[in-house]
């Protein structure tokens, strides 16, 4: 008990300022069946259209660019915003006990973090103040409370990985290169639901490999985007606070829900190396520092690139959680550019997607005759020599996993270098809707990359756009893929009994991630409280281009307009009755 009481009392400072948020709709239960019906489009009939705006964007902006970051949940990258114009963001000075302190296994409370980066553990480099020894903690610097990275591993400091190389548990200070890395962190798609815990927030720390890390936070008002937003002449923008990612777990799936709203199915069924993942009885994949896996019928769990299998009977398939041969983690496209195994092995993939069945938001675009083009950093070097791009990330570009795209398509000319983008944007030639992708060393991935240098270079890409000659004419859009294995307070759709209210099913939402809503032309700054998720990018451009859906969630959920409208351009929307 007097552990529990140190518990609570380290927790005390933090504010209880939120009150609960509207009860959800309950989540989807589908079918595989259902599901793969979900793939094919879904009911389009109850499509909304906003006739006022047909043909343009929220506010009538002519131009959308979608810059998409890497790995951050909303609390560790934006947790400290503060206030807009008097209104506040909901950030960790709001998260309240019941969704912060994490437990263990067995539902008991930490009293201190394990933590394994090379720069946080405990004796050294940093003091013992704590002990957890019934949670197998034997020494800690830290409570079990969110804490500041930047405390301890400071934007300048040599802890970055050389390009290419893994840096395991962290480089220690002194030995890396200078850009303030921590380790990565684990985020795949079983594992993160269980971190959710049907809305609790609270097993993050135990559902993790780097255990404690996931409760770190930056200090947000020394970022670089957050110093750029609030210096004199900046654009004024829109934050909205409650934008989630739009699938359970990581980057390669998140892509794929960014541009066309579904998981892939594997028709080959594991024939190009992809096996289906194994859970155990409280839905885990594998083991970590502080889970140990309680397998079914003796079963041991494993972590693959597919879902579980389905039951024979359906009536046994399991009601919460995906099953089949679709791909939720990372597995390589079967058109080049894709990672070749260094030891000569064939790589783990999927057929190429078929557009016909499945189509995408690139394929919605080109058949309206809609000017688009996906850039991507380093795209041309890659595809000369991927060895002269050690951290170009394959998973990372959705489209090259479908057939329209592959090499040789006629849609592959809608790929195209960073450079490009940049080279459009100076002189006046955007296409009608630019998705941008940042080169792994700028894109702010934990592990590989260094969070400043990356926010850096996102506000470069916000100045190229803002100081050129379409500035008042274009909508940019800021996000992250998924929340790279870190914590947040707020419950995502479909979580529980104090859901954020919004479609959700059996792949998502996840957890909240930070978004942007900006440009030169706004009128004012602000703060969005509307639900989101990350097909609300598209629904965006379905509803101001008269598109069809291309599934099922981007029907559903809210587009963008009222973060446009916060912002002073176009008019607010009624919510979604979900």
């Amino acid at each position: 008990m007097k552990k529990l009481s140190g518990v609570v009392a380290a927790c005390a400072a933090l504010t209880v300022a939120m009150s609960p948020l509207v009860v959800s709709s309950a989540a989807a239960r589908d079918s595989q069946h259902d599901q793969v019906a979900r793939l094919q489009g879904g009911d389009h009939a109850s499509v909304r259209l906003d006739s006022l705006r047909r043909g343009r964007l929220p506010g009538g902006y002519r131009h959308l660019v979608v810059i998409y970051e890497e790995n951050h949940s909303f609390d560790n990258l934006y947790g400290r915003w503060g206030s807009v114009n008097g209104r506040r963001v909901i950030g960790t000075p709001n998260a309240n006990l019941a969704h912060t302190v994490q437990v263990a296994q067995d539902g008991s409370p930490y009293f201190c973090l394990l933590q394994n980066d090379a720069n946080l553990k405990s004796p050294t480099p940093l003091s013992s103040r704590c002990q957890d020894p019934e949670h197998s903690v034997p020494d800690s610097h830290f409570s079990n409370m969110p804490f500041t990275i930047d405390d301890y591993i400071k934007p300048e400091d040599t802890t970055c990985p050389p390009p290419g190389v893994n840096g395991g548990t962290g480089v220690p200070k002194g030995t890396g290169e200078p850009g303030g890395c921590t380790r990565d962190i684990v985020h795949r798609f079983y594992e993160e639901q269980y971190q959710l815990n049907g809305g609790m927030q609270n097993r993050y720390v135990t559902g993790s490999d780097a255990a404690g890390l996931t409760m770190g936070t930056y200090d947000t008002t020394q970022l670089p985007i957050y110093q750029y937003l609030h210096a004199a002449g900046a654009p004024h923008y829109v934050i909205a606070d409650h934008f989630f990612q739009a699938a359970f777990g990581g980057s390669f799936l998140n892509h794929q829900w960014l541009i066309a709203a579904r998981t892939p199915l594997d028709t080959s069924h594991g024939g190009m190396g992809a096996e289906n993942s194994i859970l155990d009885k409280n839905g885990m994949p594998r083991a970590e520092p502080l889970y140990d896996p309680e397998p079914v019928n003796g079963v041991t769990p494993r972590d693959r690139e597919l879902t579980q299998k389905c039951a024979p009977d359906s009536s046994f398939s399991d009601p919460d959680r995906a099953c089949g041969d679709f791909a939720v983690n990372t597995v390589q496209p079967a058109s080049e550019p894709f990672q070749h195994p260094k030891d000569g092995t064939s790589p783990t993939q999927i057929p190429l997607i078929d557009d016909n069945d499945f189509p995408n938001i690139g394929d919605r675009l080109s058949d309206a005759g809609i000017s688009w083009a996906w850039y991507t950093g380093k795209w041309n070097a890659v595809n000369r020599d991927p060895a002269s791009a050690p951290l170009f990330q394959f998973h990372h570009q959705p489209f090259n996993y479908f057939k329209n795209y592959a090499v040789g398509a006629p849609g592959r000319s809608h790929l195209r270098d960073e450079r490009r983008f940049i080279a459009a944007a100076r002189t006046g030639h955007l296409p009608k809707v630019s998705f941008v992708k940042p080169y792994g060393e700028e894109n702010e991935h934990p592990g590989y990359a260094s969070e400043s240098e990356g926010s850096s270079h996102l506000v470069d890409l916000l100045k190229t756009i803002t100081e050129g000659p379409q500035a008042n004419s274009t909508l940019v859009v800021v996000t992250y893929d998924e929340f790279g294995g870190q914590w947040d307070h707020v419950s995502p759709p479909g979580q529980g009994l104090h859901a954020t209210p919004g479609p959700s099913d059996r792949w998502g939402p996840g957890t909240r991630i930070p978004a942007l809503v900006l440009s030169r032309s706004l009128r004012k700054s602000g703060v969005d409280h509307t639900s989101y998720d990350t097909t609300s990018i598209l629904a965006t451009i379905e509803h101001s281009y008269d598109l069809r859906p291309v599934a099922t969630r981007d029907r559903l959920v809210n587009d963008l307009a009222n973060a446009v409208a916060t912002g002073g351009r176009g008019h607010r929307h009624d919510h979604h009755p979900w």
